[in-house]
């Protein structure tokens, strides 16, 4: 385990930074923040922004980038408002409505975006350009969902408990509650696609879904909102409230 330092301080929002994520084989990368904006930058100049697009009405929640339409972009705000951006032509391309939390895309094909909305995630089918499944079946706020590195699964995390769910039919196939926990983020390690990491607050809690094993590992001295995985490197990243990001293998 590794702690990182900041290499690069990015400051041109205005206000909280919600989310990041990496544009597919690119240094390029986009944020989205509670001042409306979603922002371009270099990863190798990271000094000024690229692009600030705007148009949200609301707080921006999150943002995700087309695994294969590379220059497809999106992002949502606490509205529920989703926007589709083209990040080549710098416009917004299409609107849509449903997600209040987060957006991710299905890994690989990208056919579908998962797309976190109060206590339900909506499964919208990017060709037909509407809601396909709904899963429900949450009690509290939905923080986060994550997808299995073939895209076949999804977990999503409240406050109380960690669900996931078969693309194929919509159910939900394992649960695990939080026993006070307060989960917060997910993610399918990158080496064991069995494994489910979850941060809550101090730990991370590991699941195997199929044993139905857990392991608790205290990891920060506060709340982790975010985990991220390298499949490249086996790797998994969680991020704290405490200020510091940690590498685990």
């Amino acid at each position: 385990m590794d702690t990182l330092q900041t290499e690069t301080t990015s400051e041109e929002h205005a206000l909280i930074i919600t989310d990041v994520r990496f544009r597919p084989s690119s240094f390029q990368l986009a944020t989205s923040s509670f001042d409306r904006t979603v922002r371009l930058w270099n990863a190798a100049d990271p000094s000024y922004c690229l692009y600030t697009f705007t148009g949200h009405s609301s707080q921006v929640t999150s943002v995700d980038f087309h695994p294969k339409k590379t220059d497809v972009l999106c992002s949502c705000d606490g509205n529920g408002e989703i926007r589709y951006w083209n990040v080549t032509q710098f416009a917004c391309s299409r609107i849509s409505k449903g997600a209040t939390a987060q957006v991710r895309f299905q890994p690989r094909v990208g056919q579908f975006l998962a797309a976190a909305a109060e206590n339900v995630v909506n499964i919208f089918d990017l060709e037909k350009d509407r809601i396909t499944r709904t899963l429900k079946g949450h009690n509290k706020e939905i923080h986060c969902v994550c997808w299995d590195t073939k895209g076949d699964f999804l977990a999503s995390v409240s406050q109380d408990c960690v669900k996931v769910w078969s693309l194929t039919s919509g159910d939900c196939i394992h649960e695990l509650n939080s026993n006070g926990n307060n989960f917060h983020s997910c993610v399918f390690h990158p080496s064991y696609p069995n494994l489910l990491v979850i941060g809550g607050y101090q730990s991370l809690e590991l699941w195997n879904i199929i044993d139905k094993q857990t392991m608790t590992v205290q990891a920060h001295d506060a709340l982790i909102p975010a985990l991220a995985q390298s499949p490249s490197t086996g790797m998994v990243a969680s991020a704290s409230h405490d200020k510091s990001v940690k590498l685990w293998k």
